[in-house]
C-alpha cells in the first residue's frame, strides 16, 4: 500500500440514505454507484443488507455490477447480519464486509448491555465470521470519540489479530474537535502493536460543522481511508463531503503530501445526480458544488480575476466538472444518441419497452424546450423512475385558475388504483389549491414538512425540480418531480409522496 494514498470509502448508499427520506430504489442506487465507480471511489458502501430485502437487492445488483471500485455492505456484529452482506456480496469483484460494535461506556451499559468483555468477545466473533466469507474485512467502534482510549487499543488489538484489515474510528455524534481527534488516531497507531497490519479509517459526522476538519486531522495523524458521501449528505447534519475532503487534499498537496485515486471532473456530476435522486437540494453556497462555489460577484473580486486568475480562485471550476453540462441533445436527436448519453450518465434500461418510455418523454420536453442538457436528462430519469415504482394514485390530469385578486382554484383527477376520482379545491396559491384538490380525494392525513422547488438549468423555460417532504405516524418520505411547469412537477412530487407513504417500506436501522 502507497503510504500517500488515501482511500475513499463513499458511504451515501448507506448512511447518505439515514438522511430523513432519502431513502433510493435499487435503480436509483445503481446509478449513483456507476457515477461513483466512474468517479474512481475506492470503496462505495452500497447499503446494510439485513435492513430489508430491497437494501440486500440494492447491495446484491450493485456487487454483480460494479467491477472497478471494491464493494461493502454493513452489518452489525450478529452471525445473521454478517451471513446476509456475505450473500449479498457474493458475485464482487471485490468485497468488504464492514461490521460494527459500540465501544462507548454509555453505549456499552445502556444500548448493548454488555461488559467490556463480552463486547471484546462479540467484536473478534463478529470478525472471524467475516472472514471465514470474505477476505477483506472492516470492522468500526461506534462513538469512538467518547470511547475509553485504553479500550479502544484493547478491542483493536484483538479484531486485527482476528483478520481485520481495516479500523474504522467513528465520530458517530459528531462531537470531536480537530486537535483532539488527530490526537486520538496517532496515540492509536502509537499504541497498538499490529497496527501496522490495517489501515485505519475515519467517520465524522458533522453536527458542529467539523467533519471534513476532523477527518482531515486523522489524516494528517496518520489515517489513510476517510468515509464521506456526496454533498455531505446523511442523518442529522450529514457527513463528511466527499467532495470537500477529496479537493482540500488536492489543493493543499504542499502540506499534506498525500493523494486520492479520484476524478475530480466527476464530482460535480455525481453532486447533480446524489441531489436529483434524494429531492435533497445544494446550497448555493456549498463549497465546491454549490451554484456560487465559483461565482465572483465582487467588482473587487472580479477585476482581479480577469488579471489572473489565481488571485482569487484557489482550484478552477473545470476541475471537479463545473461548465461539462454541455447541450447534448436537441428535439431532432435520435433514439440511438439519447439512449448512448444516457449510458455515459449512468443509466441503462432493461429492455426496449423502458427505452422507449424513456425517449418518448424526452421528445416530449423537447417540445417545450429547445436546448436539453445533462442535467435535464438527469431530472427526466429520476422524475419517470419515481412514478414507475409503487403507485395506488396516478395524476391523470389538472387544471388550475390562477389571477391576480381572485382566489386559486386547482381541479385535479386522480387515478386511485385504477379508478379515477375528482377533487376541486380553493388555496391561498396555485400550488397550496393543488395540494387540496389531491388530498380532497386521498385524505393521508400526511403532515407537509417541505416544499421546495429548484431551478434544473438557467432559463425561464428550464424545467423545475419539485420536493415534497410528507411525515405520518413518525415516517418520513421524499416525493419528487420534474416539469417544465413548476405546478405541475408540484403535483407530481406530492403523489410521488403519498405513493410512498402508502406502500409503506420498513427498513431496518443499524444502530438501533
Amino acid at each position: 500500500m502507497n503510504n500517500n494514498r488515501v482511500i475513499i470509502f463513499d458511504t451515501t448508499l448507506r448512511d447518505g440514505e439515514q438522511s430523513p427520506g432519502a431513502s433510493m430504489t435499487r435503480d436509483e442506487k445503481l446509478r449513483i454507484a456507476r457515477q461513483l465507480e466512474k468517479m474512481r471511489v475506492d470503496v462505495i458502501e452500497a447499503g446494510f443488507a439485513i435492513a430489508s430485502p430491497g437494501d440486500f437487492e440494492a447491495v446484491k445488483a450493485i456487487a454483480d455490477t460494479i467491477k472497478d471500485s471494491r464493494i461493502c455492505s454493513l452489518s452489525r456484529a450478529l452471525p445473521a447480519d454478517i451471513d446476509r452482506a456475505g450473500e449479498a456480496l457474493a458475485g464482487a469483484n471485490a468485497g468488504r464486509i464492514h461490521t460494527f460494535i459500540a465501544t462507548s461506556p454509555i453505549h456499552m451499559k445502556y444500548k448493548l448491555q454488555m461488559e467490556p468483555d463480552q463486547v471484546v468477545e462479540n467484536a473478534v466473533a463478529a470478525v472471524r465470521r467475516a472472514r471465514s466469507l470474505i477476505d477483506d474485512v472492516e470492522f468500526s467502534l461506534e462513538d469512538a470519540s467518547r470511547s475509553e482510549l485504553d479500550f479502544m487499543c484493547r478491542i483493536i488489538e484483538a479484531v486485527i489479530d482476528a483478520g481485520a484489515r481495516t479500523i474504522n474510528i467513528p465520530d458517530t455524534v459528531g462531537y470531536a474537535v480537530p486537535q483532539e481527534f488527530g490526537h486520538t488516531i496517532g496515540q492509536l497507531l502509537q499504541r497498538i502493536p499490529n497496527a501496522d497490519k490495517a489501515i485505519f479509517s475515519v467517520h465524522c459526522h458533522n453536527d458542529l460543522g467539523l467533519a471534513v476538519a476532523n477527518s482531515l486531522s486523522a489524516v494528517a495523524a496518520g489515517a489513510r481511508q476517510v468515509e464521506c458521501t456526496v454533498n455531505g449528505l446523511g442523518e442529522r447534519a450529514g457527513n463528511a463531503s466527499l467532495e470537500e475532503i477529496v479537493m482540500a487534499l488536492r489543493t493543499r498537496k504542499d502540506i499534506m503530501k498525500l493523494e486520492t485515486g479520484i476524478d475530480t471532473t466527476q464530482i460535480v456530476p455525481a453532486s447533480r445526480l446524489v441531489s436529483s435522486i434524494t429531492g435533497f437540494p445544494v446550497q448555493p453556497n456549498k463549497a465546491i458544488v454549490g451554484a456560487n462555489a465559483f461565482a465572483h460577484e465582487s467588482g473587487i473580486h472580479q477585476d482581479g480575476m480577469l488579471k489572473h486568475r489565481e488571485t482569487y480562485e484557489i482550484m478552477t471550476a473545470e476541475s471537479v466538472g463545473w461548465h461539462t453540462n454541455r447541450m447534448v441533445l436537441g428535439k431532432l436527436s435520435g433514439r440511438n444518441a439519447f439512449k448512448v448519453r444516457m449510458e455515459e450518465l449512468g443509466t441503462t434500461f432493461s429492455s426496449d419497452a423502458e427505452l422507449n418510455e424513456a425517449f418518448a418523454r424526452f421528445k416530449e420536453l423537447a417540445d417545450k424546450k429547445s436546448e436539453i442538457f445533462d442535467e435535464d436528462l438527469v431530472a427526466l430519469v429520476s422524475d419517470a423512475r419515481a412514478t414507475a415504482g409503487y403507485e395506488t394514485f396516478k395524476l391523470s390530469s389538472l387544471m388550475v385558475t390562477s389571477q391576480t385578486g381572485e382566489v386559486p382554484v386547482a381541479k385535479v383527477v386522480l387515478s386511485v388504483a385504477g379508478v379515477e376520482q375528482q377533487g376541486t379545491s380553493e388555496g391561498s396559491g396555485p400550488v397550496d389549491a393543488t395540494f387540496k384538490a389531491i388530498e380532497s380525494i386521498v385524505r393521508s392525513e400526511g403532515n407537509l414538512q417541505l416544499y421546495s422547488v429548484n431551478a434544473i438549468t438557467s432559463g425561464t423555460d428550464s424545467q423545475g425540480e419539485v420536493t415534497v417532504r410528507l411525515e405520518k405516524g413518525g415516517r418520513i418520505v421524499n416525493g419528487l418531480g420534474a416539469d417544465t411547469d413548476i405546478i405541475t412537477a408540484s403535483a407530481k412530487a406530492y403523489i410521488h409522496a403519498l405513493n410512498m407513504l402508502d406502500a409503506n417500506v420498513q427498513k431496518a436501522h443499524p444502530q438501533v
